[in-house]
Formats: structure tokens, sequence, C-alpha cells
């Protein structure tokens, strides 16, 4: 079960292919589906390495961009947990 200590990671074959204003799609090619990111989405994406929780991840999110919401880490777990329920990420 995913929550804030779990470093999940997305899968191998996902492509992650960044766009203008950091902007990016993530693409399955075992589905042929693509998703759309804002740059939150993008920044959480990139440090789905395996080697970091979403503990750390927030950390750095609150680092990087201003004005964080107290809803964050509840946003992330969502965004995270939405991407495994595709496929596109695990733990």
């Amino acid at each position: 079960m995913l929550d804030r200590h779990s470093k999940p990671q997305l899968r191998l074959q996902i492509v992650l292919r960044e766009e203008t204003d950091d902007w990016a799609v993530l693409f399955d090619p075992d589905s042929g589906e693509a998703y759309g990111l804002d740059p939150v989405g993008v920044f959480i994406a990139k440090r789905l390495d395996g080697s970091k929780s979403i503990v750390e991840i927030l950390r750095e999110l609150g680092e990087h961009f201003e004005g964080i919401p107290p809803t964050a880490d509840q946003d992330a777990l969502d965004f995270v947990d939405s991407l495994m329920e595709k496929g596109l990420a695990l733990i």
C-alpha cells in the first residue's frame, strides 16, 4: 500500500517527454496511452526512481515551488496512486 514512506518508481518502459512551458507527457508504449502532466506532476514524476520516498519528494517540492498548499501531501499521494492504477508506476 502506498504511503508517505513508500519509494515508488515509474515503470522502466514509461517515456517522459518534456514539452514546452514545463509540461510533459507520460507515454506507455505497451498500451499506447499518453497522459499530460503539469509542472508539479513533471517534478514528481522525474523523482519516481525508487530511491526517494514521497516524504523526500514533497520536501524537494516545497524547496522548488512557492506556495505549496496544505493538501500537497495528500495530493501527491493521490497523484502517484493514480499513476500506479494506470500501470505507469509501482512500488
